[in-house]
């Protein structure tokens, strides 16, 4: 599925950018114009013009709620933060460029400013970790009464902490749920002012969440599911394979082995086992990544993003270090009922939901998303109404019955 740009990646992040219009965080007209005005692999005029867009959708929110129209201040929040995400989203190539932080901080700011305006209890908590503290909101239906399911949900490489609020957690209040969102090492605020890297035992993440969401009165002890989104859901299965207070666990979608959907960027003809190779020696293939990333916008971004959040110098070492990103022997261990989700032409996880699922042993759930549908594409994107339809129909029928 190709839109407005001949270049995958850029697509694909258009159509990532544009599918958060139904929950308000995108307009449709604003953002094909704002992509026909970047040149096919202008990492640079992508940045420029979704910035040009983000500042000029942020000016007319504040009119708008300094003028106390608090519908078309939320939906102006809600866009800016969106395209001031989008405008960050390469410049990770260097990861000392003071617009990092300069245009992540402003997706945060407007976000912050959108919190008074949504339609619901919106609460900023810190989370205990490892001597410092991690990033939250706590949303919950702004006529609750009592304790109610909660949904835990995380990101993946290069999710931020407010996309996960039209991501799903908007989706999640709708039908009544709590959505507690967080981000951990090597997301958001703790990669960019943190410094805090991804670890592989992601449950020692989940657990101080979970412990935090337990103290909260209006969360049920006993209807707590988790949802991880993108390399999320390889996180969130590990997670969940170490913590038992967890009734629901959602991976969307679904993976197996970090390493092994790595292993087509290895070269073909290395004489050996490439793997093996580059387990050995991490930079055996450095020429060769060198030139995929003079090559194609996607794998200098890959790499480069991926170094970053990583913590690591190489292309090579951030394929190495996927060997400890796995759940063989691990997935057994889920006891929760267990959604696994598909996405027929994703070219990052292909086959790894099947290997998942037939490794679970728990009860459990396979949903396939075809592109005949537009579900096609990595974690669906482009049909987040289609996919939290389907999830929350599914975490229905596992939770029970939501007092709405």
């Amino acid at each position: 599925m190709q839109l407005v740009f001949e270049d995958d990646t850029f697509s694909f992040e258009l159509l990532r950018t544009l599918g958060h219009a139904p929950y308000r965080a995108a307009d449709i007209g604003e953002c094909l114009a704002t992509a026909l005005r970047i040149g096919e692999g202008d990492v640079e005029g992508w940045h420029r013009e979704w910035l040009r867009t983000a500042e000029r959708v942020l000016a007319e929110a504040d009119a708008s709620a300094a003028g106390g129209h608090a519908v078309s201040a939320r939906a102006g929040y809600l866009r800016a933060m969106n395209y001031f995400r989008a405008a960050e989203f390469f410049l990770h190539e260097q990861p000392d460029d003071p617009r990092i932080l300069a245009t992540w901080g402003a997706s945060r700011d407007a976000f912050a400013k959108a919190i008074p305006f949504l339609p619901c209890i919106a609460e900023a908590i810190d989370i205990p970790y490892e001597g410092t503290t991690l990033s939250g909101y706590l949303y919950r239906p702004a006529d609750t009464t009592g304790p109610r399911p909660t949904l835990i949900f995380h990101g993946g490489l290069d999710s931020t902490l407010e996309e996960l609020y039209v991501a799903g957690a908007a989706a999640a209040l709708e039908r009544g749920y709590n959505c507690l969102t967080f981000t951990g090492p090597g997301q958001g605020r703790e990669i960019r002012e943190l410094g805090l890297p991804f670890r592989p035992d992601w449950e020692r993440v989940v657990t101080p969440v979970v412990d935090v969401a337990l103290t909260h009165p209006a969360v049920d002890s006993d209807r707590i599911a988790l949802l991880g989104w993108s390399l999320g859901g390889l996180l969130a299965a590990r997670a969940a394979a170490f913590e038992p207070r967890l009734a629901a666990l959602i991976t969307w979608d679904g993976a197996y082995d970090n390493l092994a959907s790595a292993r087509a960027m290895l070269p073909a003809d290395a004489g050996e086992d490439a793997t093996a190779m580059l387990l050995r020696d991490p930079h055996v293939f450095d020429e060769y990544f060198g030139n995929m990333i003079q090559a194609s916008t996607g794998a200098r971004w890959a790499f480069t993003h991926g170094m970053w959040a990583f913590g690591v110098d190489s292309p090579g070492e951030l394929i190495a270090a996927g060997r400890d990103y796995h759940l063989r022997g691990i997935a057994e261990r889920i006891a929760c009922p267990t959604l696994v989700c598909e996405a027929e032409d994703d070219p990052f996880w292909e086959g790894q939901p099947r290997q998942l699922y037939d490794a679970l042993t728990c009860p459990k759930t396979l949903l396939r998303f075809s592109s005949e549908e537009g579900a096609g594409q990595h974690c669906h994107v482009g049909a987040h109404v289609l996919f939290h339809q389907r999830m929350f129909d599914w975490l229905d029928e596992v939770l029970g019955p939501i007092d709405r």
